[in-house]
């Protein structure tokens, strides 16, 4: 997935500026999809280049003017052309636990031990998030809804990465013995 969809539905869930959209990535979407402000400039560039986002100016006192982006139809058209697509995913971390022993083993296995504990740290955040803005799924629709499963999706994935981590970890050790 490129960033561009990602600042699509952002956008399409809220207009705003570069500056209100990176706030929103560091808050929600970049935990699943993490950017830095330049990337999401660059972005918005190309959007508009491409006829994918509008942009107008608001002028501000005692500030320079503020460049509101807002998705064009061309881009609604490809966000809703883009979500119809098969999704794809990947994972490094298989690829080089796969490859390990053509490499540094012990390594890979630190670096596994490093993903399990950042899978704790994640997964904790992600359920102080649930049981904040989430506290009684059962009432939610609509975009709620959406925004809900996404950040159920992300608990559920954290589990199975944890769980994955330390089986590894253990069989990895059961090796070296």
């Amino acid at each position: 997935m490129s960033l561009e969809y990602a600042i699509l539905v952002s956008l399409r869930e809220r207009a705003g500026s570069g500056y209100e959209l990176a706030r929103r990535f560091d808050k929600s979407i970049g935990y699943f999809w993490a950017a830095s402000h330049q990337q999401i400039y660059r972005s918005l560039k190309r959007m508009v280049e491409l006829g994918w986002v509008d942009c107008d100016e608001v002028a501000q006192q005692k500030r320079p003017d503020k460049k509101v982006y807002r998705v064009s139809d061309t881009g609604a058209e490809e966000l809703a052309r883009w979500i119809a697509e098969p999704a794809a995913t990947r994972n490094d971390l298989t690829v080089k636990l796969r490859g390990a022993s053509y490499g540094d083993a012990a390594q890979v296995r630190a670096e596994i031990a490093r993903q399990r504990d950042l899978r704790i740290q994640q997964l904790s955040l992600y359920r102080e998030i649930e049981r904040r803005d989430f506290p009684d799924p059962a009432k939610l629709s609509g975009q709620a809804l959406h925004q809900h499963l996404v950040l159920r999706g992300g608990i559920r994935t954290e589990q199975a990465l944890l769980e994955w981590c330390e089986e590894t970890i253990r069989a990895l050790d059961d090796d070296q013995e």
